[in-house]
């Protein structure tokens, strides 16, 4: 099952009977296939990939947890709060990351991020939470291209997640469709609109690190 951990500040343990405002979930168990290493230890800038995601949502999130896979948890420094899927739900992708957050971490909502955007600032995690509206999941776009999972999810989602992980549905979009989720255009939560593809830009492989 996932660890029942404390959620912790970046660097302070929060009490565990504590309800947060805002959680900050950092997705970091994919397999990373064709970047040919695990994404959340690739390096900009003098920064682990997973790092660069902390650093986006930890001034303004209440806590911050990793969300990783069972061969990479030991990799991660003791200060930070990491957690492996729920036993029910191990491997299922994005979905079973976040529904697995939700159950370690209590809070009205959770604020959430891909390991592999390494441009993302917390300047755009604190206007993606200001500009999110009264659905239960916020998500954002690039014209025609969704990024679901630069996201911001209510609670009153977990069972919802829990029905379609049971369902078998896995697809992140597939349930943001049926939760009628609220789609932000990017480029209107950067400082300058022309840097929303670099800030937004997922991290496939080494090349397109070139900024």
């Amino acid at each position: 099952m996932a660890d029942s951990v404390a959620a912790k500040r970046y660097g302070r343990k929060a009490s565990d009977a504590a309800r947060l405002k805002t959680a900050g979930v950092v997705l970091a168990g994919g397999r990373s296939v064709r970047f040919g290493s695990p994404k959340a230890f690739g390096i900009h800038q003098g920064r682990y990939f997973y790092e660069r995601a902390v650093d986006a949502l930890a001034p303004v999130c209440d806590a911050v947890v990793i969300v990783t896979r069972e061969a990479l948890k030991e990799r991660f420094p003791d200060h930070l709060s990491v957690i492996t899927d729920h036993e029910d739900y191990q491997g299922l992708g994005p979905l079973a990351g976040i529904y697995s957050a939700m159950c370690a971490v209590q809070a009205d909502r959770y604020a959430v991020l891909p390991c592999d955007m390494p441009f993302m600032t917390s300047d755009v995690t604190a206007r993606l939470l200001e500009a999110a509206g009264g659905q239960n999941v916020c998500a954002v776009r690039l014209g025609e291209r969704k990024h679901p999972l630069v996201s911001i999810w209510s609670r009153a989602m977990l069972e919802p997640l829990r029905k379609a992980l049971d369902g078998g549905r896995y697809r992140v979009l597939e349930l943001l469709e049926q939760a009628d989720a609220e789609w932000l255009d990017g480029s209107t939560l950067v400082p300058d609109a022309g840097d929303a593809e670099r800030v937004f830009r997922n991290v496939n492989s080494p090349d397109q690190m070139k900024a």
